[in-house]
C-alpha cells in the first residue's frame, strides 16, 4: 500500500468516525452546529471536542450525501441557526457505520489483549 493509499485510509476512517458520531447525535432528535458539537463533547465526557473547521465541513458533506437535511430555525435565544436533522437514509447510514465501528473496535480490542508474541 502507498503512502498515498494509507494517508486516504487514515482521513476516511477520521472523516468516517466524525460522520457517525455527527449522525449518532442527531438520532436524539435535530440539533444546530453548536448542538452537535456539545452533544459530541459531553457525551464523551470532555475527550473529543469537534472544532467547528471540521463540524460544519462534515455536516455539508452529509447533506450533499442526503444523510442530513438542515433548516434555518429560531435557537432557544431567539437567535436564527441552521438545524440539521437525521433522514430515513442517514439512519440506515447509521446502523452501518455502527456495525463496522463494532468489528473495527473489537478486533482492536483484542489484538490489544494479546500478549507478548
Amino acid at each position: 500500500m502507498s503512502k498515498r493509499d494509507t494517508y486516504r485510509n487514515r482521513i476516511e476512517l477520521l472523516q468516517g468516525t466524525l460522520d457517525m458520531l455527527i449522525l449518532q447525535t442527531l438520532r436524539w432528535g435535530p440539533r444546530h452546529g453548536y448542538g452537535i458539537a456539545q452533544a459530541i463533547r459531553s457525551g464523551t465526557e470532555d475527550v473529543l471536542q469537534v472544532e467547528t473547521g471540521s463540524l460544519y465541513p462534515a455536516l455539508h458533506r452529509l447533506e450533499r450525501q442526503r444523510w442530513v437535511k438542515a433548516d434555518w430555525r429560531q435557537t432557544e435565544n431567539n437567535q436564527r441557526a441552521k438545524f440539521y436533522r437525521l433522514t430515513a437514509t442517514g439512519k440506515k447510514q447509521l446502523a452501518e457505520e455502527q456495525g463496522r465501528w463494532a468489528r473495527m473496535s473489537a478486533a482492536i480490542a483484542g489484538l490489544m489483549a494479546r500478549g507478548e508474541a
